[in-house]
């Protein structure tokens, strides 16, 4: 579907789950591994929310995909749910969740570094000011001391978040151009099943299963793991890659900036943290960055768009429907 045929209210709600549920979603990741491990416990989240959207969009009369369909939704559930989510929960174990989001907020310049060498040619000007604003920002929002202690952040988890944030990167790109004769949701399901099956043998073969302690998980980890499966897969993950299909990677992105200053109001309005001066100039740096990328990230090239898109156009949106 074409940016310009995409209604302005389902972009802005599909925008909204991604700035909003995505940014609570790093407190519940960190709640859930608490006595879940980490594998397994994000690919039971995909694993669940896929099966669940894909019977409801089989039952809806949606074909059964063809072999090669499953083939190309591998490698997209692969990067984005196995290297980018994953490595995410496995880093919370040793990186507090707002930095994580922090570390996370790279995925914007990584993709405008892919999309540069890709095109061959350097990201606009004000793209390139805005992204380095946004890091700037949140760089500012949890600087050293920001987290108690001497603001040490653990090396292997800073790596890891790294790594996540490049695999995704590099799976939202490739999934613009990798061609599927589905819908957007049920290649997003089929992403999703794929890219929990990959956790769960990593998982396994990381020997997550026997240390699994049933009798010791949390109730909290259980609740947590509910919220993740409704509200980061199943409407989070499923309006992301509509996003993808209807506007550019950068302006898409751009929810890595917010999610950090989202998670931190979510602290101060449900857990009493305190909103500090230095909190509200981050989010405004935040807030200056998302604007200056929407302003000046362009539109997609629509002949572009139309002959290399993913899927024919996705499952229409309904006021107040499930993305």
């Amino acid at each position: 579907m074409p940016e310009r045929d995409a209604p302005a209210g389902r972009v802005l709600l599909a925008f909204a789950a991604i700035y909003v549920l995505w940014g609570s979603t790093y407190i519940a990741i960190r709640f859930a591994v608490e006595t879940l491990p980490p594998f397994l416990m994000a690919g039971t989240r995909h694993l669940v929310a896929g099966a669940l959207l894909y019977a409801w969009l089989r039952l809806r009369g949606e074909r059964r995909p063809a072999v090669r369909d499953w083939l190309t939704a591998a490698p997209i559930g692969c990067l984005l749910l196995f290297g980018g989510n994953g490595m995410v929960s496995w880093a919370e174990q040793r990186v507090p969740s707002g930095l994580s989001a922090l570390i996370v907020a790279s995925v914007p310049l990584w993709i405008a570094l892919l999309e540069a060498v890709q095109r061959r040619r350097a990201p606009r000007p004000p793209v390139m000011a805005g992204l380095l604003l946004g890091i700037g920002s949140l760089g500012w929002l949890v600087a050293p001391g920001h987290f108690g202690g001497n603001g040490r952040v653990d090396p292997l988890g800073a790596a890891a978040l790294l790594f996540a944030s490049l695999s995704w990167a590099i799976g939202s790109l490739y999934s613009r151009v990798a061609r599927m004769s589905v819908s957007t949701f049920l290649a997003v399901a089929m992403e999703m099943i794929s890219g929990g099956a990959i956790l769960w043998v990593a998982g396994l073969l990381a020997g997550e299963g026997a240390r699994l302690d049933v009798s010791a998980v949390s109730a909290r980890s259980l609740v947590s793991l509910g919220y993740l499966i409704v509200f980061g897969s199943l409407a989070g993950f499923s309006a992301y890659m509509w996003l993808l299909r209807v506007t550019t990677p950068a302006r898409v992105s751009t929810y890595a900036y917010v999610n950090p200053v989202v998670a931190m109001l979510l602290g101060w309005a449900i857990a009493g943290e305190a909103v500090t001066l230095r909190t509200a100039v981050a989010a405004l740096g935040v807030v200056g960055a998302v604007a200056v990328i929407i302003r000046y990230g362009g539109r997609p090239d629509l002949k572009k768009v139309q002959s290399e898109a993913v899927v024919e156009p996705p499952v229409r949106l309904r006021a107040g429907g499930t993305t």
